[in-house]
């Protein structure tokens, strides 16, 4: 008959079981167990904090917590002084830390998992009551049999790497908690530890520093591409009366962003044809300070964030192509392409911006990069680390074999940088404009490839060459989760000890890459 294994909260009478198993538990530490007005009075401080862990009816396994304000105490404490001598006088509900102060499983009952489900049910109770995290002093039982050959920190070291097993630590650390430093003298009756004991953290990836949710950032937003067939329009009024068509629809589905392609305006160049190429592009930049400003105010009364896609815009007698972000506060931001295409230069004249950054919406951080751009990793990689969580890539393409690169580049971008990448292009064709012939698009959102993610690392598409929108939802909590547990942490496992990615930039001092820790703003 299979056992019942139950997890509950510890109830005062609980303790005779409490007291066998512990005192088994610990039996290289002679005496030692909690006597029943102390785990009383942790029950009544703290009921929802003490877990019991019951196999067939019998306790055999516990785990004991309080909350403290840790900044109170900081990384310098003794168990004495964190537990305030074991009166839990250091107990504060208003707290941000869940510190842990005690878990045992009785030895019989070992090898059944209990303490990875006490462990589990700790961190759902640090989760519920939006704490920062778990902090423990942990024991080092087997250092004991080193301690003449390693110091602590060589000890912890050959733990983290499988070279020495410790019951404790290397449970620990299997569990996502990680070492922050040795403690000395945390728990003197440790004989076996020689009084050293490891500061240990968990970090709860879904703690809420303000949890005013009219000012939070949201976790699920919902992204809107206008895939545009180009064709002809009498002037730049009836091109945006068609834009404003496609704001329209995609803000009914209360979408957060509404993406266009690159070069969308292009119809437009057809009154410069008599103009060579070079000179039509410029003639077209003539009205991009006008749409920035409609799609301003269409960002405003559709409450949505318009990514412009790309535009042509002179600067200082450059020709340049860029890219808007309208927020729907009203604020708008720019973006220029920094890589252009061999076609770029030559027949327009083109120059590459130089500058690349994230930038702030209501949605989180987000990156812009315009087309041949997403074909270079490290832009995206620089945005990664400035803290994107969405990429959107307007694009424009001709052929087939052309928009793949854009797509399968933008596929390996939201792999490597653990982000969604959104691309929207322009499809159909524009006979009469030079240079603009035809255009091939299949507008995407890709997603990092794990478990929480699609099979195939899509979450939605377009059909091809046909003009339409594509709505859909990216959560931003599974990007915490994929950081923090993810079946591999492409960010986080970079050797940076080998290589990294510098920003040369005269105007600004040299940026250098810094190994991913998650967290947050």
């Amino acid at each position: 008959m299979a056992d019942t294994i139950e997890i509950r909260n510890l109830t005062a009478e609980d303790y005779f079981d409490l007291k066998e198993s512990m005192l088994s538990a610990y039996s290289d530490m002679q005496g030692s167990y909690w006597r029943e007005p102390t785990i009383r009075r942790l029950i009544s401080l703290f009921p929802e904090g003490q877990i019991a862990v019951a196999v067939n009816g019998k306790v055999v396994g516990c785990a004991l917590s309080i909350i403290v304000d840790y900044d109170k105490f900081g990384d310098d404490h003794t168990y004495e002084e964190i537990t305030g001598y074991y009166t839990f006088s250091t107990h504060n509900p208003k707290g941000n830390v869940l510190y842990g102060i005690e878990v045992f499983v009785h030895p019989e009952y070992r090898g059944m998992r209990l303490a990875r489900r006490l462990y589990d049910a700790r961190k759902v109770i640090c989760e519920q009551l939006n704490l920062r995290g778990i902090v423990a002093g942990g024991r080092i039982p087997n250092y004991d049999k080193y301690s003449d050959k390693l110091t602590p920190r060589e000890y912890i070291d050959k733990v983290r790497y499988k070279e020495i097993y410790d019951p404790t630590l290397t449970f620990q650390i299997s569990n996502d908690f990680t070492v922050k430093k040795i403690l000395r003298n945390y728990l003197p009756s440790d004989e076996a530890s020689h009084g050293f004991a490891t500061l240990l953290q968990w970090y709860n990836i879904y703690y809420e520093d303000d949890r005013d949710t009219i000012r939070l950032n949201k976790s699920t937003v919902r992204i809107g591409l206008v895939q545009l067939q180009m064709r002809t329009y009498r002037g730049v009024d009836e091109l945006m009366k068609q834009a404003e068509y496609f704001v329209d629809a995609v803000s009914d589905y209360e979408s957060d962003f509404c993406v266009f392609p690159e070069l969308f305006n292009a119809p437009l160049m057809m009154e410069f044809n008599q103009l060579d190429q070079a000179g039509a592009m410029r003639g077209l930049a003539n009205y991009t300070e006008s749409i920035r400003q409609k799609f301003s105010e269409f960002a405003v009364s559709y409450n949505v964030n318009i990514i412009t896609g790309s535009m042509p815009i002179v600067i200082d007698e450059q020709l340049y192509n860029i890219s808007y972000l309208c927020r729907r506060d009203g604020t708008f931001d720019f973006y220029k392409k920094i890589h252009l295409t061999p076609n770029e230069v030559s027949a327009w004249g083109m120059k590459g911006g130089d500058e690349i950054k994230v930038f702030d919406t209501d949605c989180g951080k987000i990156g812009i990069l315009i087309c041949y751009d997403v074909e270079f990793p490290e832009l995206s990689r620089i945005l990664a680390h400035q803290g994107m969580k969405i990429l959107f890539v307007p694009f424009l393409t001709d052929t087939q074999n052309g928009y793949n690169r854009v797509r399968f580049c933008a596929q390996a971008r939201a792999i490597e940088n653990e982000c969604y990448v959104a691309i929207a292009g322009c499809v159909g064709n524009l006979p009469k404009v030079n240079n603009m012939d035809l255009q091939y698009a299949q507008s995407s959102v890709f997603t990092p490839s794990d478990f929480q993610f699609p099979v195939n690392g899509t979450k939605a598409d377009a059909t091809p060459n046909t003009e339409m929108i594509v709505i859909a939802d990216v959560d931003l909590v599974l990007l915490k989760e994929l950081h923090a547990f993810g079946s591999v942490q492409n960010l986080k496992d970079r050797r940076t000890d080998l290589y990294e990615i510098e920003i040369k930039k005269k105007s600004e001092p040299k940026q250098r890459e810094l190994p991913n820790e998650w967290s947050e703003g």
